[in-house]
This record gives C-alpha cells, structure tokens and sequence, in this order.
C-alpha cells in the first residue's frame, strides 16, 4: 500500500502477494477499493479461527525478517544446552566445584 502512503510490514502469503500485485498492475490508478476485498480485518479474523495463514494479510514486526529457520524445541533445547556448557567451559571454568580427592 505504498502508493497510499499506508505502508506496513506483513507477513509474505498469498493474499500479501496478491495484494502486491494487484498494486503494481494498477500503479498509480491504484485505490484503497482495489484490495479492499483482501485486507479488510472480517477476512483476517475469519482465516485466524479457521487456522488459514494463508487467508488474511497479518501485520508483523521488523523482527519477522530474522527468522531464517523454524526449529524443533527439542532442537531449540539442545542448542541452548550446547551454549550455556561453552559458556561455563569456556569463560566460567575457575568456578566450577572440583571433585573432592578424598
């Protein structure tokens, strides 16, 4: 919606696309009108209860464009376990308890 000036940052789906496209077609004839049909909030609350990510246009953060993966959290856990021994290994070794030579 940038020729609008009514820019936001959405999450790439198939209606953002169309939306996208849509405005490119219609350049600078293009009106609010045209895409109304597709990010107007009655569809986007009909796609979330039915679970469509693909049925809305969904307003995110700038942070969206950082996730490059979506891991397990089993994965998740094992690579937070992996960092937090480095750490202590690494920089916190002197304080770990040595076992007792009784």
């Amino acid at each position: 919606l940038r020729r609008l000036k009514n820019t936001s940052r959405v999450v790439r789906n198939d209606v953002s696309t169309e939306v996208e496209e849509i405005e490119s077609k219609k350049g600078e004839d293009f009106q609010i009108s045209d895409v109304m049909h597709l990010v107007n909030g009655k569809r986007g609350r009909e796609a979330e209860a039915k679970g469509d990510p693909d049925g809305g246009i969904w307003s995110t953060g700038q942070s969206v464009g950082l996730i490059k993966d979506i891991p397990t959290v089993k994965k998740v856990v094992e690579d937070m376990m992996k960092e937090a021994e480095s750490v202590v290994v690494t920089r916190l070794n002197a304080l770990l308890v040595q076992p007792s030579r009784l």
